[in-house]
């Protein structure tokens, strides 16, 4: 708008310099500010500014197709990327019962525990568990009296460690008597790996 009065004084000025000097009539009508001619700076600017918000007008209708694009084409991607799960078997779940020493542990395959130090025994050897006092499954019981015949625990060394410290303080009252000592408990940690030999026991079948 600045710019517009600007340029419409400056015009009327220049008209009214070319009057005075060569003495037009009286009769001789002022530039308007609708004629188009006089004006060519406003009419230029005007023409940007209508150019500029067709072009404004014209990317936005653009872009709003683009995007309506992009989202029709989401649910076909999706739909696309989804891969049916292929659900595997599970296993027989098992668990049996088994004496180590003067202990006993319930054990899974492919778990491990932490048992008394195993003498003999290093690092991956492979061990045989005789003494299993129960085997279980899904919808039968094993129980040993005492023990399940042929029934076997296999299982694989896998670490000979020590338990954590246990603090053992002696005191005597009055007689200057005090002995702090620690002791570590050895242990022998290993991986369950197989239960088997417990078929042919006769079985106990739990009601549903």
């Amino acid at each position: 708008m600045a710019s517009l009065t600007l340029s419409l004084c400056a015009n009327f000025s220049l008209q009214c310099r070319l009057s005075t000097n060569h003495s037009l009539p009286l009769s001789t009508p002022f530039p308007s500010s609708s004629s188009n001619h006089h004006f060519p700076l406003s009419t230029s600017s005007s023409s940007l500014k209508l150019s500029s918000s067709r072009s404004a007008f014209s990317f936005l209708l653009n872009s709003s197709d683009s995007e309506t694009a992009v989202i029709d084409s989401d649910p076909d991607a999706s739909q696309a990327l989804e891969i049916p799960s292929q659900q595997t078997p599970n296993r027989e779940e098992i668990f049996a019962v088994v004496m180590i020493g003067s202990r006993q542990y319930i054990v899974f395959p492919g778990r491990y525990i932490h048992t008394q130090r195993l003498k003999g025994a290093n690092v991956n050897d492979k061990i045989t568990l005789n003494k299993v006092l129960l085997v279980g499954t899904k919808t039968q019981t094993y129980i040993g009296k005492p023990v399940v015949t042929n029934a076997a625990v296999h299982a694989v060394v896998e670490e000979q460690g020590l338990d954590d410290k246990v603090i053992v303080f002696k005191y005597k009252k009055k007689k200057n008597y005090r002995r702090n000592i620690g002791h570590r408990q050895p242990n022998t940690r290993i991986r369950i790996t197989e239960i088997s030999g417990y078929q042919d026991y006769p079985a106990t079948t739990l009601e549903s």
